[in-house]
């Protein structure tokens, strides 16, 4: 399958500070892409050279297969891109402001204007300088969406808006990619990411550490199981279950982490009397917050200094 988006060994640092260290991501065309990870993990920093908003110190990125600064208008146009933090002043108002972006397309998006502000119940008789953060989160969402362009870059893309509209605004990705779009969208509420994309990468202190399937990461983030049985069995007998992770024994209750298919957990429980048993899914949360553990145990602290 084509890339849409292709970065290999990208770097990029802020004086002492590196944001980017030999970052690899492939985002496939046609797919919705989560890009998660806490504030300051690079997230921002990679769409921006993206976008060629900034340049790498080193390593390369393509868009549609070609550099974002070779790219020129023509590659600009298939984009539409909704920053982090959006700078919106002055006496303009939104539906103007709207109006004059899609006249910079070429009038692509006109006609699409009310609908979606009648969608996000946006005003667009009011100056952008009066408008909440969430209301200009809504005229950021309408004027990356309004053209139907074949790749959506959206960074942060929920912030400000309220619960019912983000679920608007999942509706609006989803049709989106229904139409062909791919989509590459950061975010750190993982719960959002989770509910439409196809794949999902993990950045921590500007490297990719894990990236699958949105269906693989929750089969390895794995379930909380606990059994109960009529007498206190030892713990040595479920040793040899190799799917079974950080048990403990409470009493009669047998309980942990188990990661893949239970039937070794069972058959262990079978040669004693099972009273009571239940698994709860762990969230795609939980792993993410596994893989952060585990990198700042097991990594080098890069000098001290945090990625954006």
């Amino acid at each position: 399958m084509n890339a849409a988006i292709h970065v290999q060994e990208l770097v990029k640092s802020y004086g002492r500070t590196r944001a980017l260290d030999g970052l690899d991501l492939e985002v496939r065309t046609g797919e919705v892409f989560g890009f998660i990870g806490p504030n300051g993990a690079g997230k921002s920093t990679t769409i921006r050279v993206l976008m060629d908003l900034l340049r790498p110190d080193a390593g390369t990125a393509q868009v549609f297969g070609k550099a974002p600064a070779e790219g020129g208008p023509a590659l600009r146009a298939r984009i539409g891109y909704l920053p982090g933090e959006l700078a919106m002043k002055g006496p303009v108002r939104a539906g103007d402001h709207l109006q004059h972006l899609a006249a910079l397309r070429g009038g692509r998006g006109r006609d699409r204007i009310d609908a979606l502000a009648e969608r996000f119940r946006l005003d667009l008789t009011r100056p952008l300088r009066t408008l909440s953060k969430g209301n200009k989160q809504k005229v950021g969402v309408i004027q990356a969406f309004m053209h139907e362009p074949e790749l959506l870059v959206l960074d942060e893309p929920t912030s400000g808006l309220d619960p019912l509209l983000q679920h608007e605004f999942l509706d609006l990705v989803r049709e989106r990619a229904a139409a062909g779009a791919t989509v590459f969208m950061s975010s750190h509420v993982l719960r959002e990411v989770e509910s439409v994309a196809d794949r999902v990468a993990i950045i921590r202190a500007g490297r990719i550490v894990d990236v699958d399937s949105v269906r693989g990461l929750r089969e390895r983030a794995g379930q909380r199981v606990a059994l109960t049985f009529a007498a206190p069995p030892e713990l040595a007998a479920f040793a040899g279950v190799a799917e079974l992770h950080d048990a403990r024994l409470d009493g009669a209750t047998l309980s942990g982490l188990l990661r893949g298919a239970p039937d070794a957990l069972l058959k262990a429980a079978a040669r004693h009397e099972v009273v009571a048993w239940s698994a709860r899914d762990r969230d795609l949360e939980d792993l993410f917050l596994d893989v952060y553990r585990l990198g700042a145990a097991g990594a080098e602290t890069n000098g001290g200094r945090d990625a954006r």
